[in-house]
């Protein structure tokens, strides 16, 4: 996860009804996320040659004020996979930006201890990739900290064609981290991701980190109406 300050006006009209966005220490942030998914179901069936894929993706942060409290969630930008009937599956579903390329991921170890994790994809013909080194063994989330911050957003949130905004519940267990020795990545981000991102996401990130990750359940998203 790369992490990267922004000023919220380039966010403004991202951000779906209902939701406003996030802050951390009166700060906004976008994150650079690279995700290995590893024996994917759909309604409990695996789909086979689907189960097993890279996702990267461009997200930032909202919430939502609800009769239970806030409810603090993720607003993706672009989602990038490697088969195109998972970005069809996810747009149809949620409306979620998704798209498929050829895509890839190399984990380098040291006596089983994880040193490096990289996630390539390939844009018009252009090989892009990002890329985090690490030392020690993955440890407990700081309480306060910015990582827990991006970590723990147990909500999404996507805009719908008709203006609406579809919530959805994921669940999984608090993730360990890795220290950071290391961030790199390597894309053209203006024309990727829209000029709104070119000043902020061409220079190195504010934060960056690994996380260990686990079993993660995504219900069914809801309409809301606001």
């Amino acid at each position: 996860m790369l992490n990267f300050e922004i000023e919220p006006v380039a966010l403004a009209s991202f951000i779906p009804a209902g939701t406003e966005l996030d802050f951390w220490n009166g700060k906004t942030y976008v994150s650079l996320v690279g995700f290995l998914f590893q024996k994917t179901r759909i309604g409990g069936i695996r789909i086979p040659f689907h189960s097993n894929f890279e996702e990267v993706n461009l997200r930032f942060y909202v919430r939502r004020n609800t009769d239970d409290g806030w409810r603090r969630g993720v607003v993706f930008i672009k989602e990038l996979v490697p088969r195109r009937l998972i970005a069809i599956g996810a747009r149809k579903v949620y409306n979620e930006n998704y798209f498929a390329m050829p895509m890839a991921h190399h984990i380098e170890k040291d006596r089983e201890e994880i040193r490096s994790v990289t996630y390539f994809w390939r844009s018009n013909r252009r090989k892009e990739f990002l890329k985090v080194a690490v030392r020690g063994q993955a440890q407990p989330l700081s309480g306060g900290s910015l990582q827990e911050f991006i970590a723990e957003h147990y909500w999404g949130y996507a805009k719908q064609p008709d203006g609406s905004t579809m919530e959805y519940r994921v669940e999984h267990p608090c993730w360990r981290i890795w220290e950071t020795e290391a961030a790199e990545y390597h894309c053209d981000a203006a024309n990727f991701y829209g000029e709104n991102f070119r000043g902020f996401l061409n220079h190195s990130p504010a934060s960056a980190f690994l996380a260990d990750g686990s079993e993660v359940k995504v219900y069914q998203g809801v309409k809301l109406i606001t």
